[in-house]
């Protein structure tokens, strides 16, 4: 996988993180540097470890299923980008102002889970998983220290957005590994 494909990934996946940073940026009277730090290690460290610990599952069944494994990220990915649209669509949750491990815990796990299934499909894709996880936590850092600010400055209005953009991101990628192993892309 291209570099600017683990970048075109790294991005979709960080959209959850970057939607609930915006709604914690607009829970905040004033948005710090400290919160915006505080987030973005949670999210970002969460999305690196997340598809390190699926890629780590995906090796132990990769001899199982390589024949298939390009439907299998297909499947997952479009799932995945299924599943946010489908989230943005639906009623607005309510954020805690509070940045402590009781309340960042849980949304950086809930925010991370699809990409333990994006960690499953590296190992099908054969990814070099250290630089790829390395490349999903930065992103997802920025992405989520720069979603505090934007949320404390205009709210929430751009959450649904960036979360259809992420799901629209991540089953095109799916589409372009499917049509790739079918030869239909080079």
């Amino acid at each position: 996988m291209k570099t600017w494909e683990l970048f075109v990934i790294a991005v979709g996946l960080s959209m959850d993180a970057f939607a609930v940073s915006i709604c914690k940026g607009l829970s905040v009277k004033k948005a710090t540097a400290k919160e915006a730090g505080i987030a973005g290690v949670y999210f970002g460290g969460f999305q690196a470890l997340m598809p390190l610990i699926g890629y780590l599952l995906g090796i132990n069944f990769q001899s199982l299923i390589t024949s298939i494994d390009h439907w299998i990220a297909f499947v997952l990915l479009s799932f995945i980008g299924l599943g946010m649209i489908k989230e943005a669509r639906g009623e607005e949750e309510s954020v805690s102002q509070s940045f402590g491990p009781k309340e960042m815990f849980p949304l950086a796990v809930a925010t991370s889970i699809d990409a333990l299934a994006v960690g499953v499909t590296f190992a099908f894709l054969q990814v070099e998983i250290i630089p790829a996880v390395c490349l999903i936590g930065c992103v997802t850092f920025v992405f989520s220290a720069a979603g505090i600010w934007i949320g404390n400055l205009f709210g929430c209005r751009y959450k649904t957005w960036s979360e259809i953009a992420g799901g629209i991101i991540l089953i095109l990628m799916g589409v372009k590994i499917l049509l790739e192993h079918l030869g239909i892309l080079h």
